[in-house]
């Protein structure tokens, strides 16, 4: 994943972490059942980047190449952050020490083992027969005993059933047929409780870089909004349907996208835009 805008990406995304990490309505973190349709048939000691270089396939080994993304790959990442003491006895506890260890914003239950190789086995999450999680465990890895996560990857959290996504604070919007948007399009959130900020909030549109805020009670800080929010507005004349829709939201946006306008059930709202930086005590 490429980096996020600052101080104010880690106070929305804070809000959604806050959320918890619960499964997606399965009973266990290994469950039995059937494989995906088309289980990953590659080497499972694929080589993988340490660190912020490469982009998340290369950083992410077999456990990237198992996936099957609708989209791009959201997240993937190399195990290098356990050691003695943090592996398991058994391929399922390395699984676990990797929920321990990284705490991803991940399903926690209903994995799959879809392979296993030469001290290695990987578990998939799969959705309709999908894979849109994957984590490669090893054992016994130079200063890591035991068995612990090698390489992990994921697919956007739209892609995820519905069920977690919701109890997880997720707000993925669709598109004017209906269909589910990645997160790195456009996404929003609660402001973050730790700040007070539960009026308030943000809606992001991923790679264009643009924030915006809803704040109508005034508690973001001074200077965090380009401009005022308002609550009943006119719809500008240039304003085009984005075709983004979540709940009764409807997304309009000007050629200049200074300011978002929502349409509610209730009339039109303006979202400023927000500092590029800012955050609270």
């Amino acid at each position: 994943m490429g980096k996020r805008r600052g101080i104010v990406a880690a106070v929305v995304l804070a809000g959604l972490a806050a959320a918890g990490c619960g499964g997606g309505g399965h009973d266990g973190v290994v469950v039995t059942g059937a494989a995906p349709v088309t289980p990953y048939s590659g080497r499972l000691d694929l080589p993988y980047t340490v660190g912020d270089e490469g982009d998340a396939e290369e950083s992410s080994g077999a456990a990237g190449r198992a996936l099957e993304c609708d989209g791009a790959i959201r997240a993937g990442d190399a195990g290098d952050r356990w050691s003695k003491g943090d592996g398991g006895s058994t391929p399922e506890e390395g699984l676990e020490a990797y929920f321990e260890i990284y705490q991803p914003q991940l399903p926690e239950r209903g994995y799959r083992v879809e392979r296993e190789e030469g001290g290695r086995v990987l578990f998939s999450y799969d959705v309709r027969g999908r894979t849109k999680v994957a984590v490669v465990v090893a054992k016994d890895q130079p200063r890591r005993p035991g068995w612990g996560p090698e390489t992990s990857a994921s697919c956007d959290p739209s892609e995820f059933p519905e069920s977690w996504t919701k109890t997880n604070g997720y707000e993925i919007w669709t598109d004017r047929d209906g269909r589910r948007v990645p997160t790195t399009e456009v996404s929003s959130s609660v402001g973050a409780e730790h700040c007070d900020w539960q009026s308030a909030h943000f809606l992001d549109l991923g790679r264009s870089g643009r924030l915006y805020a809803r704040d109508p009670r005034g508690v973001l800080p001074p200077g965090a909004l380009a401009a005022a929010y308002d609550g009943d507005v006119r719809m500008p004349a240039d304003a085009r349907d984005t075709g983004y829709r979540y709940g009764d939201w409807r997304l309009w946006l000007t050629p200049d996208r200074s300011t978002a306008y929502v349409r509610t059930s209730d009339g039109v709202e303006a979202w400023p835009s927000t500092a590029s930086r800012f955050g609270c005590k």
